[in-house]
Order: structure tokens, then C-alpha cells, then sequence
């Protein structure tokens, strides 16, 4: 699907736009692109650090160059199968820190609820600031909400049936399944049980400012990109990551969603595409090297696991 989308956003472009993204790409002022790789890199290394704030009140205390190595290579997964990083990650941090697979994991549970909340709050954000301008490009487009509140009842009332099928079930499956969930939920609960909950604050607000910031230092990549507002970055951003989240990696899906945001700030199809295409492309790029490079020194630095 992400190499369709790659072909249809090229093959719907007429020649003159085609000659256009081709050229901004070329062309594109190194120092920012650089600049946004840095800082994508030290949001990595902020959240791998982070991760220890969540670990140690479970009685685990992991070195930060395996916790950002596990990190980088769950980000190269996720780039082939949507949201098996999380797996592989725990499962790293599990075979060479002797972390149990369902704490660790858990911890990751528990991050994911962190940054899901820091992203519904720039939505909200988001929507108070572009209000006029996201209404009326949604329109009837936005699903009816009684049928989505209807949805999410029934899914959680199927949910809360199923667990109380799963306790008290004596099928020794369902033992598993039940005694895997009890350490996933400690490794849940280990945000409770912050010792430095300043510190682990800290670095969620500044990871995410860091992301803000990538999407803003690309803009001035390309020709005309410096007149991009804030508004339109902070749009641009809620629609890149939800197509990052919902995809693997925002493959094909990430610069076409962030030239489709910019059409209604009037900034040009091409040069929409092309800061998709550069923002989207270096920090793929970074992925791909240093999760790599992860998978390749983790065996090679722990010999001894």
C-alpha cells in the first residue's frame, strides 16, 4: 500500500509539479535538514533515557546505550510491521539487561499512554488555535458521532466480559494469558510508582517539543517554506504523526497528508510534497542507520549475554 501510494502520488502530478518536487528536493538547504536530524536523534536518546524513570522502581536499572539501541531497533521494525518495535524492544531490553519480557513491555504500555496523552493535548491545541480553518475543510467529512460513541460502548463492554471470562477460567491457557496480564499491569503501574516524576515529565514535554521543532526547521528546506506558519506546522504535525502511527513508518502516507495540510494554508502541492518528502525521507534515513547499527553492536557490546 505505501509503495501504491508512493506511485499514485507521483503518477497524479503533472510534469511541471513533478520537475518542481524534483528540484526542491535537490536543492533543499542542508544545514536545516542536518539541524532536524539532531535534534530527531537527541528526542531518541531523551526517550531511551526516560524509559529508566519507569524501570527502576520495578528494581531494573538499564545502561542507556542498550536502552537507545533497543529503541532504534524497534523503530526499524515498525518500519516493516506497524507497532512490533514495542515487541522487539522488550524483547532486546529482556535478552541483554535480564529484564522480564512483561514488565519491560508493560513499561512500554505505559509510555505509549504518556505520549498518546501529550498528542490528544497538541491536538486540542491544534484545534483551539486552527479551529476556523480545520471546520471548514472537515465539514460532513468528520464521522457521525453517535455511531463512533456507539462503537466504543460496544467494544468496551465486549472487553469487560472477556476479562471476567479470562479470571475465572481454569483452562491453563487462560492461566497464562492471566499471569502474563498481572506483569504487564506492573510494569503498567510502574508510573505510579515514579521516584523522580519531575524528571520523567521533563523529558516527555521535551521530547515532544523536539518533534515540533523537526517539523518546523524543514520549512526552511524549500523555496517559499518559510512562509508556513505555526498553525500550519502544528496541523501538519498532528497529520504526519497520526499517519506515522497508523502505517508502517508513514511510508508513502506521510508526505502526501502533510502536502494535503498545506493546500489549505495555499502553499503549493509541490513544495507541500517536497517538505513531506524531506522531512519524512532524513529522519527514515536516521531510522534505518542507527537501527541497523543496533541490531548489528547490541550481541557485539554485550558478549557476555
Amino acid at each position: 500500500m505505501g509503495v501504491f501510494l508512493i506511485w499514485y502520488s507521483l503518477a497524479s502530478a503533472t510534469e511541471k509539479e513533478k520537475q518542481d518536487l524534483l528540484h526542491y528536493i535537490s536543492n533543499a538547504k542542508l544545514g536545516w535538514v542536518v539541524l532536524s536530524i539532531c535534534l530527531g536523534l537527541i528526542s531518541h536518546l531523551s526517550r531511551a533515557y526516560r524509559w529508566n524513570y519507569l524501570l527502576k522502581p520495578l528494581g531494573y536499572s538499564v545502561r542507556l546505550s542498550n536502552s537507545f539501541m533497543a529503541l532504534m531497533a524497534g523503530y526499524l521494525a515498525n518500519l516493516g510491521i506497524p507497532r512490533s518495535g514495542e515487541l522487539i524492544r522488550a524483547g532486546l531490553v529482556s535478552t541483554y539487561e535480564d529484564v522480564p519480557f512483561k514488565k519491560s513491555f508493560g513499561t512500554i504500555i505505559s509510555e505509549r499512554i504518556v505520549d498518546l496523552i501529550m498528542l490528544c493535548l497538541i491536538i486540542a491545541i491544534t484545534l483551539v488555535f486552527e479551529s476556523e480553518t480545520l471546520l471548514s475543510y472537515l465539514g460532513d467529512k468528520l464521522a457521525n458521532p453517535i455511531m463512533t460513541v456507539g462503537f466504543l460502548i460496544i467494544g468496551i463492554l465486549i472487553g469487560v466480559v472477556l476479562l471476567k471470562l479470562l479470571k475465572r477460567s481454569s483452562n491453563p491457557f487462560a492461566i497464562r494469558v492471566r499471569n502474563f496480564g498481572e506483569g504487564l499491569l506492573e510494569g503498567i503501574k510502574s508510573i505510579y510508582k515514579l521516584k523522580n516524576r519531575w524528571g520523567f515529565i521533563f523529558h516527555t514535554i521535551f521530547i515532544w517539543f523536539l518533534y515540533v521543532v523537526m517539523f518546523y526547521v524543514i520549512k526552511f528546506t524549500v523555496p517559499g517554506g518559510s512562509e508556513i506558519g505555526m498553525g500550519a506546522i502544528l496541523v501538519t504535525f498532528v497529520a504526519g504523526s497520526l499517519a506515522i502511527s497508523l502505517t508502517n513508518g508513514g511510508i508513502g502516507v506521510f508526505p502526501i497528508a502533510i502536502s494535503v495540510v498545506l493546500l489549505l494554508y495555499n502553499i503549493d502541492k509541490s513544495i507541500g510534497l517536497a517538505y513531506g518528502w524531506i522531512l519524512w525521507g532524513s529522519q527514515t534515513a536516521i531510522t534505518i542507520i542507527f537501527g541497523a547499527l543496533s541490531f548489528l553492536f547490541l550481541p557485539v557490546l554485550n558478549r557476555n549475554k
